[in-house]
């Protein structure tokens, strides 16, 4: 069998007729990204390969410095050229890992150029890439409309202005693009430093002074209704595990006053005060109908040295080992015995977690949406085969495969979108190995409304955005 040929991680002839006839053709939403919105706006074009490829992708980073790449040729100074020679010196040495298959996916699927990356044919690469960036409709909102992308959901702080999905908007792109509420610093009481900057910055795009707490919850409930007329419909956070210690509204208040007079929240009182803005955010999203995101189990900036150099998103987190559990079941039943439990999106970045997420998932469906708690894809480090295939069975085994609503890049990379294709295969591969050996009904016609539900029409349906 080639390699990356048509029939690529297909397996079967079922997956093959899966793919080619259902889920090759399906739109996508990308409901949550990285993208930025001010790239989008402008229709940013790209002068080079090596700053539309390269810049801002941390996977890529990791592995040219597993390779022995000096950091000047990944983040420092060193022309794009460089760092693109670089990087086709380290692709030879991938082979087994999933950067491999998309690096060579982005290269056929945006430039038409099916050639294996290497010091050797670099050059022609490097030339023909750049040839297809100067075409017209290389662009930002160009590379949308190529691969058919029907909505992208950014990920924004409510402290930054949303003037460009405002433009955006006003621009009339068949890609819709709307913003996600990731309201995270406003956790930030054992910071008092950074939390008064970040007040500092909601003040004023919320128009209003943050002096208590009851302040505090006024603009973000501000600026909720902000992202919610701007099409908005979710809401992310990105949390090692989730706060666990109750927190009443006095002593919020307490620990609120003590950070913005400049004392550091203890430990205690730090996860007390994030339980309590976790779960008002959470009545925020639940009154609106929004769908939150968790994810969960991150261990970032490890390495403090490199942070302190090149700051967050370098390439210097890993998968954490706390146990998640206990936290995510009290507040999720903090939320339920609330009647205030949204739509709600799991994600966990440890492989041990698999079965707890996805299992904790049916503990609280209600009946009132079908797929109401979801096992949220593959993320980050799982993102790749062995990754997507042990999601896909852990959420079938313990739930509704057939109410998943399916792939997602959480990439800042627009070179990203072969990443739905991947999972697509990979999706098609797993149910026609599967009837081939007799597991699933030979029906061609229920597997093929399966691949088209989770490829497109269950997020279509599930996140509200034409509300």
């Amino acid at each position: 069998m080639a390699y990356l040929d048509e029939n690529f991680l297909l397996y079967s002839p079922i997956a093959r007729r899966l793919f080619h006839e259902v889920a090759k053709a399906q739109p996508i939403i990308d409901y949550h990204c990285h993208l930025s919105p001010r790239e989008i706006a402008l229709n940013q074009r790209w002068d080079n390969l090596s700053d539309i490829w390269l810049g801002g992708d941390h996977y890529k980073w990791r592995l040219l410095r597993a390779n022995g790449v000096d950091e000047q040729l990944i983040t420092g100074d060193a022309s794009p050229r460089e760092k693109f020679q670089a990087w086709a010196e380290t692709v030879p040495f991938t082979l087994r890992n999933p950067s491999h298959h998309w690096a060579h996916l982005e290269l056929q699927r945006y430039f038409g150029i099916d050639l294996l990356l290497s010091p050797a044919t670099a050059d022609e690469i490097w030339e023909r890439a750049n040839a297809k960036l100067a075409a017209p409709e290389f662009c930002a909102q160009g590379l949308l409309e190529k691969f058919d992308v029907r909505m992208v959901g950014t990920t924004d702080d409510p402290a930054i202005s949303l003037e460009h999905h405002h433009a955006i908007a006003a621009a009339g792109l068949a890609t819709r693009v709307l913003p996600t509420f990731r309201p995270d610093k406003a956790m930030l009481v054992d910071q008092p430093a950074a939390l008064a900057v970040w007040l500092d910055q909601l003040e004023a795009v919320a128009n209003r002074s943050i002096v208590h707490l009851s302040d505090l919850l006024a603009a973000l409930q501000s600026r909720h209704d902000d992202f919610h007329a701007a099409g908005g419909r979710l809401s992310d956070h990105g949390l090692g595990r989730c706060p666990a210690l109750e927190c009443s509204d006095v002593d919020a208040s307490l620990i609120f006053d003590k950070a913005r007079s400049g004392t550091a929240a203890t430990p205690e009182e730090t996860e007390q005060f994030a339980f309590y803005l976790m779960v008002f955010f959470g009545q925020l999203d639940a009154a609106r109908g929004w769908t939150k995101q968790l994810h969960l189990g991150a261990a970032r900036n490890t390495n403090s040295l490199m942070h302190a150099r090149l700051g967050a998103d370098s390439g210097y987190d890993t998968i954490g080992d706390v146990s998640q559990g206990a936290a995510l079941v009290r507040y999720m039943d903090a939320l339920a015995s609330r009647d205030a439990l949204p739509k709600m999106i799991l994600y966990n970045l440890n492989p041990a977690d698999n079965y707890l997420f996805a299992s904790l998932t049916g503990a609280f469906q209600d009946g009132s949406v079908a797929g109401k708690i979801q096992f949220g894809s593959g993320w980050w480090f799982l993102d790749q085969k062995n990754g997507i295939e042990l999601q896909l069975d852990a959420l079938s085994a313990t739930g509704l495969l057939s109410r998943f609503v399916g792939m997602l890049t959480d990439s800042r990379s627009f070179l990203s979108y072969p990443r739905h294709e991947y999972f697509r295969r990979i999706l098609c591969n797993v149910l026609g190995g599967e009837a081939e050996r007799g597991e699933l009904p030979d029906d061609f016609a229920a597997l093929a409304s399966l691949v088209r539900s989770v490829c497109y029409e269950n997020a279509s349906g599930y996140f509200g955005f034409a509300e």
